[in-house]
């Protein structure tokens, strides 16, 4: 069962469900939409087996909500607007837009060195490049995920101390958990603050975001969905070195579309949060036809298809990729196609949006299963809602 949440109130929107619009046109653009989401979506949960899925879509400021399947398959629970699921890597441009926050605080420069704010990192080869290059994946070659063997703070710094490079900086992309996690960690401690309690305590609720989650508490533990594997065993993430910072969030679809909007019109309160999402938009390399930024990774729009399976293939995400450094950095800009992609053993997550059309999309998933059919289900429904619309 498909059920919909409408949440909001919009003047005119890409659905003509304004003031002014006729209730009967809007209800029928609404069902329409509906039945857009559900021919989608519906073929995807069956071809890959998935217990559930979660999706969020805004229009001009105007909330949707669809839930197929079961947070649980031992229990039976329904996916609902308050499903918790792990975002996997999606959990990256919540950690770009805290160091971007630093960055517009006063303590914390991307063209600073690691040791500045880990002097136990002084002397390292990461002395030779800049904070940057951690946060947009060009240091030179750090792999995807950080060894087993690395299993605390000490275990972390001994292992950035003895990396040397494999590439100069700034000459590849390799995408990496380490990369990013330690851009994260370094910007919280230029704050001094651990990472979770900056996140939990200052970032989501200065974004409104009251169902997003590090550590899921223990009331809400009944909402936290069950994970499985390609054998369909019950997962949830387990805890690593860097692990919040790289890919520790936990939220509703809900939410993580409320934050969606936050990227799309920067409506926050506080001024440093919102230059600082504006931020994690500029693009400082240019991979293919892919733009890299904070976090967010853009195509200029109108973008195709192809395009988008591209920049999101598996060879950009296990392969070193040369990268063309953009000198100035460049905006994003209002007309692009921002996107990030994450994954868990048990949990998949899309989200996308394009600022010029006000129009955004969250798909999570309690199974992994390929990028591309999150891409392409992505691209269908925001494709399909330009014509709903008319524009």
């Amino acid at each position: 069962m498909t059920r919909i949440l409408t949440v909001g109130i919009v003047a005119t929107g890409l659905l003509q469900l304004g003031a002014n619009a006729h209730a009967a046109d809007g209800k029928d653009a609404e069902r329409q939409l509906e039945q857009l989401v559900n021919k989608t979506v519906r073929p995807v949960m069956k071809e890959n087996d998935l217990p559930g899925m979660a999706v969020a879509i805004t229009v001009n400021g105007k909330r949707f909500f669809f839930g197929y399947g079961v947070a649980s398959r031992e229990s039976g629970q329904k996916v609902t607007e308050k499903t918790i699921f792990e975002v996997g890597s999606v959990s990256k441009t919540f950690a770009a837009t805290l160091a971007a926050y630093a960055a517009e605080s006063g303590t914390f420069s991307l063209s600073e060195k690691a040791s500045a704010y880990l002097p136990a990192l002084s002397g390292s080869a990461l002395d030779k490049i800049d904070v940057l290059d951690l946060g947009t994946y060009t240091a030179g070659g750090l792999p995807l995920q950080v060894p087993d063997e690395v299993t605390n703070q000490d275990g972390m710094i001994a292992y950035f101390r003895a990396w040397k490079p494999e590439f100069a900086a700034g000459t590849h992309r390799r995408y990496s958990n380490p990369s990013i996690g330690l851009f994260g960690y370094l910007a919280a401690e230029s704050m001094g603050k651990s990472f979770d309690a900056l996140m939990e305590g200052t970032l989501l609720p200065k974004l409104g975001l009251s169902n997003t989650f590090i550590h899921v508490p223990k009331e809400r533990m009944g909402d936290y969905a069950l994970g499985y594997t390609k054998a369909g065993k019950p997962i949830r993430v387990s805890p690593g070195v860097l692990d919040s910072e790289a890919y520790g969030i936990k939220t509703t679809a809900p939410d993580l579309i409320r934050f969606v909007e936050a990227n799309i019109v920067g409506q926050v309160a506080d001024e440093n949060l919102r230059r600082a999402i504006a931020a994690t938009h500029i693009g400082y390399y240019k991979i293919g036809e892919m733009t890299q930024g904070l976090g967010w990774e853009s195509y200029s729009y109108p973008t195709t298809l192809d395009r988008l399976l591209a920049g999101n293939s598996a060879d950009m995400a296990f392969k070193p990729q040369k990268a063309e450094k953009l000198e100035p950095p460049v905006p994003a800009g209002a007309d692009a196609w921002l996107n990030k992609t994450g994954s868990t053993n048990g949990f998949a997550s899309y989200a996308a949006f394009v600022p010029a059309r006000k129009v955004g999309i969250v798909i999570l998933a309690n199974r992994n299963y390929p990028i591309p059919a999150r891409i392409k289900a992505a691209y269908r429904i925001l494709s399909g809602i330009e014509k709903l619309s008319g524009l």
